[in-house]
């Protein structure tokens, strides 16, 4: 899977303008790389929405713990459970679009491809090295099978590519596959200011 801002971000390591969208060349480059599914995690996205706007209207209905504080980022995540204790209860338990992509990945996704959810390796492109810790956590995981196997950053994806001799700039453009269905546009700024609720 691969976060939004990997698409816009990759194209500065081959020379390209920043901020272009390079997606169609990033697939093709995971493809080439040895990749046989590519999935973006907009839906996942769309799908952590949705259960964090359920959990707000659940604690709201049932006097839940407020405000409810939501971040799909690990470091944040992290910082609050080591420095601000007292806002534990606040945090909201909805996975982030990472770990809501793997645990698809290796639920539903097994049972449409009809392969062993243990054969299903998921490996993450993402901006940010503090999803490698998020992807480690011990509740990111059902029976001893992890939702996320490896994390690359974006830099790391850009040196696998020239280390396999990828020509990045001359691929023709490949399309992400799909595993659920069309994402929202909240689903792709869910990063930005705004985009989660």
């Amino acid at each position: 899977q691969t976060a939004p801002a990997v698409r816009v971000a990759l194209g500065e390591e081959f020379g390209f303008a920043p901020g272009t969208n390079v997606e169609g060349k990033m697939v093709a480059a995971l493809r080439r790389l040895g990749f046989d599914k590519v999935f973006d995690n907009n839906f996942s996205a769309d799908l952590t929405i949705i259960e964090e706007g359920n959990e707000l209207i659940n604690r709201i209905q049932n006097g839940g713990k407020l405000p409810l504080i939501t971040s799909c980022s690990p470091g944040w995540i992290k910082y609050c459970e080591h420095n601000y204790h007292d806002f534990i209860e606040n945090l909201s338990s909805c996975k982030s679009p990472q770990q809501m992509f793997g645990a698809i990945a290796k639920s539903y996704y097994p049972t449409k491809a009809d392969v062993d959810p243990r054969k299903v390796f998921v490996v993450s492109v993402m901006p940010c090295t503090a999803k490698k810790y998020e992807a480690d956590r011990e509740e990111m995981s059902v029976d001893g099978l992890k939702d996320i196997d490896a994390v690359i950053t974006t830099r790391e994806l850009a040196k696998m590519i020239r280390q396999a001799g990828i020509k990045f700039e001359e691929l023709e453009d490949s399309k992400q596959d799909s595993i659920l269905g069309t994402y929202s546009g909240a689903g792709t700024i869910f990063g930005n200011t705004g985009g989660v609720m």
